[in-house]
């Protein structure tokens, strides 16, 4: 699935997944939010480990492997 990162301010982002899965996410944009970045997952743990990848934050770890590795189509979201 497609994820989006949008960038709201200096302090503050939005990453969501694309498409009507990230409608709830996306209205809570602040007027003026840019799109910067996008890519594809699989999973929600595929999808943090590219974010922080692509942010410089190390490597992504989780306290719920046993969810958040479930693909999406495990869980039913496709």
């Amino acid at each position: 699935m497609k994820h989006e990162l949008w960038i709201e301010n200096e302090d503050e982002q939005t990453f969501c997944l694309s498409g009507p899965q990230g409608y709830g996410a996306r209205k809570l944009l602040e007027s003026g939010a840019k799109l910067t970045w996008t890519c594809e997952a699989s999973s929600n743990f595929e999808a943090m480990t590219q974010y922080y990848e692509y942010m410089g934050w190390g490597e992504y770890t989780t306290d719920f492997p046993e969810h958040d590795k479930k693909t999406y189509a495990e869980l039913e979201w496709t």
